[in-house]
């Protein structure tokens, strides 16, 4: 009787949790970035665009979990001198590389078909999510700082995915400080990641060499400032803030500042550098959030005259 291979067994025997844990549904929030102009364009209440920008959540949570899927497969031995990425089901063993890859067919599949039914504006966008992150993949995360900026263009392409979705064009304002705030929390995060990782960060992420905490503290500081004054500027000087928010709008931008000089605080104490894990799990960043999107939501929608 033939053994079947250790591959074979190993996927065979994976538990669900090993399986849901590989698509990573906890880093979906992220996608909450799709939502961004539903909310902002003034059409929350509206049936069809509750649908479309529910749709266009859908299509990244299901493209985004293939991207981590492909992205375990290439990194798996990277993975395995992590303190914490080492069990992740792939680098574990717990399942094989072929099922995982099939996964993200599925996935990927599923996430075009899905995005073609919303409108062809946001299979697009959703393509170029795909193209993009192989070539992350292959060369540009090798790339020091330009590593971040893609990171960045990635939160960018929800943003104008969710646009596309309902049917507006997105906000110059609103897209730049989106994609600010995501280079700042991207940056953050390398400082933590050397931090974590001492002298073998570089083992675990070859452009982490390139990196220096010092630098990275002065990066940080430069993107918390200008982001906050992007978001400053969106809520004075956008068509949102005329027409729907008007100066209300701007006293949001606390909620904002609190929220980057905490993730700021968290970062530097060494508690957490992950911005998903962080927002699941601070309870004051989630407070920060939960209250900045009920306050805009207030600001917008509430009953003029």
């Amino acid at each position: 009787m033939t053994t079947p291979p250790l591959e074979t067994r190993a996927t065979a025997g994976a538990s669900p949790r090993a399986w849901i844990k590989l698509v990573r549904p906890h880093q979906w929030v992220k996608n909450f970035f799709v939502l961004a102009p539903l909310l902002f364009s003034g059409r929350a209440l509206n049936p069809d665009s509750q649908r479309s920008a529910a749709l266009a959540f859908a299509v990244f949570c299901l493209v985004a979990s293939a991207v981590y899927v492909i992205n375990d497969v290439v990194d798996r031995a990277q993975d395995r001198a992590h303190p914490s990425k080492r069990n992740r089901p792939i680098a574990s063993g717990a399942i094989g590389v072929s099922a995982a890859l099939v996964l993200a067919m599925v996935l990927v599949v599923a996430g075009l078909a899905l995005a073609w039914s919303v409108s062809p504006g946001v299979l697009g966008v959703t393509i170029a999510y795909l193209a993009l992150n192989l070539v992350y993949s292959v060369w540009i995360k090798h790339v020091v700082i330009l590593d971040v900026f893609a990171i960045s263009a990635f939160f960018v392409l929800r943003l104008v995915a969710g646009a596309a979705a309902v049917d507006v064009r997105p906000s110059v304002w609103l897209v730049l400080c989106g994609g600010l705030l995501a280079l700042y929390l991207g940056f953050a995060k390398r400082r933590h990641e050397i931090v974590l990782l001492g002298d073998g960060s570089s083992d675990h992420r070859a452009v982490l060499s390139q990196y220096s905490t010092p630098f990275l503290d002065q990066l940080s500081v430069v993107l918390l400032a200008v982001t906050i004054v992007s978001y400053i500027m969106y809520t004075l000087e956008s068509d949102t803030a005329r027409q729907l928010g008007g100066e209300s709008l701007s006293y949001s931008t606390v909620f904002v500042l609190y929220g980057v000089l905490r993730y700021l605080y968290l970062v530097h104490t060494h508690k957490d550098g992950n911005p998903t894990e962080t927002l699941l799990t601070d309870k004051s960043l989630l407070a920060a959030v939960t209250l900045w999107v009920v306050y805009c939501g207030f600001v917008l929608y509430r009953p003029q005259g």
